[in-house]
């Protein structure tokens, strides 16, 4: 069994055309490769909401901060392309730099306001160059739905911002994390750690649970957070980028969880950039305060717990 490979434009919008003749609904799953069982949940979801999907694979120079990060990211279209022939995906569109960037490319896409602090302060240029490419990839599918995956939280609000500000058509559906029997969020990138940093690496997922679980259960935001910040710098991170509460529906600093919140890091083990980020149900006491000082009635708010690495979501 084999997977068609498409690498043009035209080649692709002849087939999207047969399919909308067909009245078909067409969803796709962007990446840059190297899937894991990360990208292939995406593609699950995908072939459960639509009639045809396609897996893009580019591996975008636009949004890399260095040549040296973009050379060494891993190329591996044949087993790639054997995993989606493997699941049921309908196409895999695998285009060049050339047809993607063609002579004279002179348009960025950029959306301000939720790509402002964490990676955005850390990778300039970096969601610019995502927002770029994936309304390329978009446009060019004509999809209507998109699988992300929450890993990449903050790139998944700048897609949808970018999305809906462009009026491009398209449903953007978010996917749970996806994590190793250890807790360790799947990512391409984990295959450069060395094996006592792959040992090391899950402590990042265990300290951000540990850390969520205690802000949820009424413990100081603050302290919380610095506690954990040198809990990951004693386990081996060398360098920690970020570690912060941001509301789950803008991406806002949180200092109080009166909301729904996410707790997101980034940090460096060696030479490999490690990001996660957990959801957090707002505090029942909190709402209440913020009820009683407007004079509103407190929200009915979910009794849902804090899971912890090892009950996070996976997908067989």
């Amino acid at each position: 069994m084999s997977i068609p490979i498409i690498r043009t434009l035209a080649d692709l919008r002849k087939t999207v055309a047969v399919w909308r003749h067909d009245d078909l609904k067409i969803a796709v799953v962007p990446t840059m490769g190297a899937l894991h069982e990360g990208h292939l949940s995406l593609v699950r979801a995908a072939l459960d909401r639509a009639d045809r999907v396609i897996v893009t694979l580019f591996v975008n120079p636009k949004q890399f901060n260095s040549a040296a990060d973009l050379a060494a990211y891993p190329r591996t279209e044949h087993n790639d392309a054997a995993k989606l022939a493997s699941l049921g995906a309908h196409i895999l569109y695998a285009p060049g730099g050339a047809e993607m960037y063609p002579q004279g490319f002179a348009t960025t896409v950029s959306v301000s306001g939720v790509s402002d602090g964490l990676c955005g302060a850390y990778r300039p240029g970096h969601f610019d160059g995502v927002a770029t490419v994936v309304a390329k990839l978009f446009l060019q599918t004509g999809a209507d739905f998109a699988f992300f995956g929450e890993k990449d939280f903050q790139q998944l609000h700048v897609v949808r911002r970018m999305a809906r500000d462009l009026d491009i058509p398209v449903e953007i559906v978010a996917c749970p994390t996806v994590r190793e029997e250890d807790g360790l969020a799947m990512s391409s990138r984990n295959a450069r750690l060395s094996p006592p940093e792959r040992q090391v690496a899950p402590r990042i997922a265990a300290i951000l649970f540990d850390a969520a679980a205690r802000i949820g259960g009424g413990a100081p935001i603050d302290a919380t957070l610095d506690e954990a910040r040198s809990a990951i710098a004693a386990a081996g991170y060398a360098r920690i980028e970020y570690l912060e509460l941001r509301a789950e529906e803008d991406l806002a600093p949180m200092h109080t969880l009166d909301r729904p919140g996410r707790l997101l890091v980034a940090a460096w083990l060696g030479e490999t950039r490690l990001i996660d980020n957990v959801g957090l149900p707002a505090r029942r006491e909190a709402i209440a305060r913020a009820a009683a000082s407007d004079g509103s009635h407190p929200d009915v708010i979910s009794n849902r717990a804090v899971r912890g690495p090892n009950q996070a979501a996976r997908h067989t």
